[in-house]
């Protein structure tokens, strides 16, 4: 099972990336991590070999495997839930995604396909032109 969520701000793969190795977006391991208000009932399965598939700008456009999850205790003395996520961001076929809150579940079967790894030395189309290209179905 895996997870979706948007990357509020966020303009490109790239800026997830480079947010993500701010010292403000890793936990105290040092691993990246997205810290939601609520744990995954369904937490075993997404520990299974799930991923979190990240929202660009209207559009599924990677995903990250998530590596487990730990408790993070808010400033407020809230727990939290602390998706620890394995480095590096695996571009994925393009999809359209309208807004929605929070985090949802994916089934593995619903995820778009991962871009083949041949293709990843090859330069990415701005973020705007593959919604674009979705949006009439060419990708």
């Amino acid at each position: 099972m895996n997870l979706i969520k948007l990357s509020v701000g966020t303009e490109t793969i790239e800026s997830l990336g480079k947010w993500q190795r701010n010292a403000r977006a890793k936990g105290p391991d040092g691993a990246p991590r997205h810290v939601t208000r609520m744990w995954p009932k369904r937490e075993a399965e997404v520990l299974a070999g799930g991923s979190i598939y990240w929202v660009i700008k209207g559009a599924i456009m990677c995903r990250q495997e998530i590596a487990r999850l730990d408790e993070v205790v808010g400033a407020d003395g809230i727990l939290r839930c602390g998706i620890v996520l394995r480095p590096g961001l695996v571009p994925v076929a393009p999809t359209l995604k309208r807004p929605f809150q929070g985090w949802r579940y994916l089934k593995p079967e619903d995820a778009p396909i991962d871009i083949d790894p041949a293709r990843a030395s090859e330069a990415r189309l701005p973020t705007e032109l593959s919604v674009a290209l979705a949006e009439i179905g060419v990708l």
